[in-house]
């Protein structure tokens, strides 16, 4: 469940704690009259089933309250509650199935913006997966995978299609466009300086390497694992399952492939590169499509299963249910 905070102006009160009252998926309601100090206002809180999260968001924003109040939103990882499981009874749809918008652009939107910290970490992943496909090591592949942030940005640039977000699309984008050269730019120095200490030379790269070559050997089945990826990817974020995620970032070759390229370029083997490149665009390419498709069809089933609630008639003693 969440845990929702509301700072409400005073004229509005009312029809906030009336549409509170009459979601089936709300409980536990309290009130708080003239306690908000900065803005102004009353302050309400409940908690809120996860399937009816969405709809009451957008009610609630359709009344100002985003821009004439505040919205605080909390995900509970504990909570013992008769009240709160009739709640969760009576919410439409399922909780595994829900999507919560708001909490995947806020989770998007800081995963997705160029920072120093994320240059650093896809920076430090590049060159950790650099030494894996020198050494044809696939141990250090997956730990460059896993540190790699790069899933942020491409999951960004799948919300911001969906949703119709300009601005998270350019953000998302730009932390891609920029990113991926610099961290490839400072693992070709990071080779020529290992190259001049001895522990890097152009025929670790030219050698037989069973165990990486793949990164630079795009076909079909690496565009259908980065399909494969997306989906997984997109159904981790929009059920908060995290330890699904970390299987999807080592199911993919993005930081890897970037690696190879750079490598390959600071030895002029500019068939490799290519390879790798065209490896980088298609995981690229592929996460973000299937990404794209997967929330399309989630907000599409969600969106029939909230039409079906609305038919429903409501339960006679949901009100009474939820001012206790």
């Amino acid at each position: 469940m969440f845990h929702l905070r509301l700072i409400v102006p005073a004229d509005r009160s009312a029809a906030v704690r009336d549409l509170l009252l009459v979601e089936p998926g709300a409980t536990h309601l309290v009130v708080w009259p003239g306690a908000a100090v900065q803005p102004t206002g009353d302050v309400i809180a409940c908690d809120l089933a996860r399937e009816a999260t969405s709809a009451v968001l957008a009610d609630l924003r359709a009344l100002g309250l985003e821009d004439d109040g505040a919205i605080a939103l909390e995900d509970l990882d504990v909570m013992l509650s008769r009240s709160a499981d009739e709640a969760e009874r009576k919410a439409p749809g399922d909780s595994a199935d829900s999507v919560v918008w708001e909490e995947i652009e806020e989770a998007t939107s800081e995963e997705s913006t160029l920072s120093v910290t994320f240059l650093a970490f896809l920076t430090v992943a590049t060159m950790i997966a650099a030494c894996g496909v020198l050494l044809d090591n696939p141990i250090l592949i997956v730990g460059a995978m896993v540190v790699g942030p790069e899933f942020g940005p491409l999951a960004g640039l799948c919300v911001a299609a969906v949703q119709r977000k300009p601005r998270l699309a350019g953000r998302s984008a730009l932390a891609l466009l920029i990113g991926f050269p610099v961290a490839m730019a400072i693992t070709m120095a990071f080779t020529a300086l290992l190259g001049a200490f001895g522990l890097f030379d152009r025929e670790m790269l030219e050698r037989s390497r069973p165990l990486t070559e793949f990164i630079f050997q795009p076909d079909w089945l690496s565009f259908w694992v980065a399909l494969l990826a997306g989906v997984a990817g997109m159904l981790s974020l929009t059920s908060a399952k995290s330890g699904a995620l970390i299987g999807v970032l080592i199911s993919v070759t993005t930081v890897p492939a970037a690696a190879n390229a750079s490598v390959a370029i600071r030895y002029a083997d500019y068939r490799q590169a290519a390879g790798s490149l065209g490896q980088l665009g298609l995981n690229l390419v592929g996460i973000v499509l299937a990404g794209t498709l997967t929330l399309l069809l989630q907000r599409g089933l969600w969106s029939l299963q909230a039409a079906r609630a609305k038919r429903r008639p409501p339960s006679p003693t949901t009100g009474a249910g939820k001012s206790s």
